[in-house]
């Protein structure tokens, strides 16, 4: 997909890039750590149907990060980055705001993809508001401070400058580079306790102070549930969005809706 040409330019690099950290929402729907990419292809085609159906009956769809398993970039010629740009462009021609927040696999999504997608970038974090409700959007990994070794990658990747200078390469070395991260993630993620993968509850509640709300939904930590605690003597929550893989077992998936209630549906199995 070289969404880059849609676009008409490259710059800014999606860390310049126009965020919107206010979202009025209506009626949506919440997914995120889709991980799309061409060795799952039931996940991908999970997506599809769940954008042809359920996510054009609410009014936004909002994807908080890690829509795809990596991104390299707008200009890099990718069918599954074409084919699910084409299917959330069918979402908003239907009628659906689209809302899109980096995640730590697809943080150089940039305005190229938004252009043939028609999504809209989401600050990392975003507050919401439906009604006279106000809650706090995030992706998470900006919250997982006990790891080290990862807040000091995130620092440097989000950075505009260096953006720039990977985005000058070429593709292949783009892709090279991020095979490269990857192999060494998951190695790391052996050896590492559990606790310094998730957040740091200090951190969301700091978060939340700050935003002068009770409730947050994120993703990015694949530790699907509710929290719910006390922040400032008043009752608070944190929801957690599953991750989606309908290519191994057990399979899993699912989205937040806000109708009849908070809550989480299932998709794992359809």
């Amino acid at each position: 997909m070289n969404t880059a040409a849609a676009a008409g330019a490259a710059e800014p690099v999606p860390a310049l890039a126009a965020h919107t950290d206010r979202a009025e929402l209506r009626d949506p729907v919440f997914i995120s750590d889709l991980h799309l990419n061409d060795a799952q292809p039931r996940t991908l085609a999970a997506f599809l149907q769940f954008a042809r159906t359920l996510a054009i009956t609410h009014r936004e769809l909002v994807i908080l990060g890690d829509l795809f398993e990596f991104w390299v970039g707008d200009d890099a010629d990718d069918p599954i980055g074409a084919t699910v740009a084409v299917a959330l462009r069918d979402v908003v021609a239907a009628g659906t705001a689209v809302y899109l927040m980096h995640g730590n696999r697809d943080l150089l999504l940039g305005r190229g993809f938004c252009a043939a997608s028609g999504a809209t970038l989401l600050a990392d974090p975003t507050v919401a508001q439906r009604g006279a409700e106000k809650f706090l959007l995030a992706h998470g990994d900006a919250w997982c401070t006990r790891d080290l070794a990862y807040m000091a990658f995130r620092k440097q990747v989000r950075d505009a400058s260096f953006q720039r200078q990977f985005l000058a390469r070429s593709v292949a070395e783009r892709r090279a580079f991020i095979g490269q991260v990857r192999a060494t993630s998951e190695a790391g993620k052996q050896v590492k306790a559990m606790a310094i993968m998730d957040v740091t509850p200090t951190e969301v509640d700091a978060a939340l102070a700050a935003a002068g709300v009770q409730r947050v939904i994120h993703g990015h930590t694949h530790r699907p549930a509710t929290h719910r605690f006390v922040l400032d003597g008043k009752d608070a929550e944190r929801w957690v969005l599953p991750d989606w893989d309908l290519d191994h077992a057990p399979a899993r998936g699912g989205y937040l809706t806000l109708r009849d209630g908070w809550r989480v549906q299932t998709i794992a199995g359809e």
